[in-house]
């Protein structure tokens, strides 16, 4: 057995005798001995020397010992000083008192030598306990706010790459309060070279930092694919791919990935696993749910996974809400959750668009409810096209390298068709011509139209006067996800040639398919501010585009960008 370390032991006795037989047992034992004759006394030698143990008479002049006991152990403040009382009471009620004034033990005289030296060592182990309590709990309260400092530098490196797409942008609305410091919930935007919107609202499983780990990865992919140009079907496919590949089996995302068109009116939506999103019609109050058809991101292997996507025609006004489950799962002091039916009843009540969103936030806060989960809701509106302001690219080199004096073809035939999107490859390669990126935007719009245009009149022999309304809409969108995945031949040819005129250059744009045409003539008697589902492809080309034509009855379209300088 391990010897005891000596101590400093306060004896308080208003008898000498006592004092002086006590003072001798201790210091027998090892330790070393403070005395005061009354209460008064003892506080005081126990300010000036703060010893390690007390040995207390309960009855003293001037000051008695269970007034003294309470200050000490005030004075000692967290750390334990025991204090053993020494007394002649018998009775239970006095005994009790010794206690209750902040005596941890007590000990009957007259004093017997070897159980005082048993208690001062049951003292001693307890006192050196309660120091390990308090050095422990101060070492995990140090570490708590070591910890606490790198999530909140984590977090704001992740807002930081989180939030640099246009969360701010006029059209978009939202709410996001994390259940924890980190929010489990991911909620980007970014516009397309095209001008158009991606926004994406994730919910990873759990909350807090693990929840966070997928969603800088996920973020990463989305704002690099959608500066380039990719799709929603390109962009969830890798997206899916990265999060099967780091996150653990027993972690994915839920997410509803949007793409708004402002040039076309449309939304493309893609849902796996989120709550029901809608589609709010201003005109006629139609909500159209945005339901979950597929498996959410990280789940299905790269071959397995889906990214099959709806397309909505949209009016300008018209707004796409999308919530997490943390929202429909608030939970009230009653047990009872917002619920999915609430929030129906509020979009049925509403009657002014513009506040649908205010009325929600205010109706969870009235709701007085608890979020057992990260809780984020956001609106996204459609605006005229010439509202939206999308920010262009900076890029800082002179220009010195660029090509002036070029041409390439390109020929895609089926099985490319089928999956590849070679927008965003045609857009990088012309972007080395520094007099193009001021009109990147403007560029890739058009090539968009005339490839898609291609691809969908031509190739695959669609209609476009099937989008004249919102059911003709989603039927031509059917109608193109099932010729496409049975495609089996037919080509779209893509032709590009710079060259340089003066202090700029010219880019000719020449796109030809398979198809049967159409009557150019009839199609080029509409005016340029039709604003019809249908048939904007064309105006639009006319308008971002010089000298667009269209030959071969439709088959072969060219159009030209002109720049005046490499500045």
């Amino acid at each position: 057995m391990q010897p005891q370390e000596p101590l400093t032991i306060l004896i308080a006795e208003d008898s000498a005798a006592d004092r002086l037989l006590l003072s001798t047992i201790v210091r027998r034992q090892g330790h070393a001995v403070l005395t005061a004759a009354n209460g008064a006394e003892a506080v005081e030698v126990f300010r000036r020397q703060q010893p390690h143990l007390v040995l207390m008479d309960a009855m003293m002049p001037v000051m008695d010992g269970f007034e003294a006991a309470r200050q000490i152990k005030v004075l000692a403040g967290e750390s334990l000083v025991p204090i053993i009382f020494l007394t002649s009471l018998t009775e239970s009620e006095a005994l009790a008192r010794c206690l209750d004034a902040g005596g941890d033990d007590f000990l009957a005289k007259p004093y017997n030598q070897v159980i005082l030296a048993a208690k001062i060592k049951a003292m001693d182990r307890l006192r050196r306990l309660q120091a390990t309590v308090l050095q422990q709990r101060d070492l995990i309260a140090k570490h708590h706010d070591y910890l606490l400092n790198e999530q909140r530098v984590a977090k704001a490196v992740f807002d930081k790459v989180a939030h640099s797409g246009c969360l701010s942008a006029p059209n978009i609305r939202y709410l996001q309060s994390p259940y924890a410091l980190f929010n489990g919930d991911l909620l980007l935007a970014a516009y397309t070279p095209a001008g158009d919107m991606h926004v994406l609202l994730g919910d990873f499983t759990g909350h807090g930092l693990p929840a966070a780990v997928g969603a800088m990865p996920l973020a990463e992919v989305f704002y690099g694919m959608t500066a380039k140009g990719y799709g929603l079907a390109e962009t969830l496919r890798e997206m899916n791919a990265k999060l099967k590949r780091i996150l653990p089996v027993d972690m994915f995302c839920c997410a509803t990935l949007l793409s708004l068109s402002f040039q076309r009116r449309s939304v493309e939506v893609w849902n796996g696993g989120m709550p029901d999103g809608y589609l709010h019609r201003i005109a006629t109050g139609e909500r159209t749910p945005l339901a979950a058809r597929h498996l959410p991101l990280g789940v299905l292997s790269p071959q397995a996974f889906n990214d099959r996507t709806e397309v909505h025609s949209m009016a300008v006004g018209d707004r796409v809400f999308l919530l997490s489950d943390g929202v429909i799962d608030t939970c009230n002091a009653e047990e009872q959750l917002f619920g999915v039916e609430r929030l129906q009843r509020l979009f049925a009540a509403n009657r002014e668009p513009d506040r649908l969103f205010t009325e929600i936030e205010q109706a969870l806060h009235d709701f007085g409810g608890e979020a057992r989960d990260d809780v984020s809701m956001v609106e996204v509106s459609l605006l005229e096209a010439a509202q939206v302001n999308p920010t262009a690219p900076v890029y800082s080199d002179s220009g010195q390298s660029s090509p002036l004096d070029w041409s390439v073809s390109f020929e895609f035939r089926g099985a490319t068709l089928k999956r590849f999107n070679p927008l965003p490859y045609l857009l990088q390669l012309l972007l080395e011509v520094h007099g193009l990126r001021s009109q990147g935007g403007a560029l890739y719009s058009v090539l968009a139209e005339l490839y898609s245009n291609a691809l969908e009149h031509g190739v695959l022999g669609l209609d476009s006067s099937l989008k004249r309304d919102a059911v003709g809409f989603a039927r031509y969108y059917e109608q193109r996800n099932a010729r496409l995945e049975a495609l089996q031949d037919g080509y779209v040819r893509v032709h590009l040639r710079v060259t340089p005129q003066g202090e700029g250059g010219c880019l000719a744009i020449r796109v030809e398919d398979s198809g049967k045409g159409f009557d150019v003539a009839r199609v080029m008697q509409r005016p340029l501010d039709d604003v019809r589902l249908s048939g904007r492809g064309v105006s639009l080309v006319r308008q971002l585009g010089r000298n667009a034509g269209w030959s071969d009855d439709g088959r072969s379209a060219h159009v030209e960008f002109i720049w005046d300088a490499l500045a």
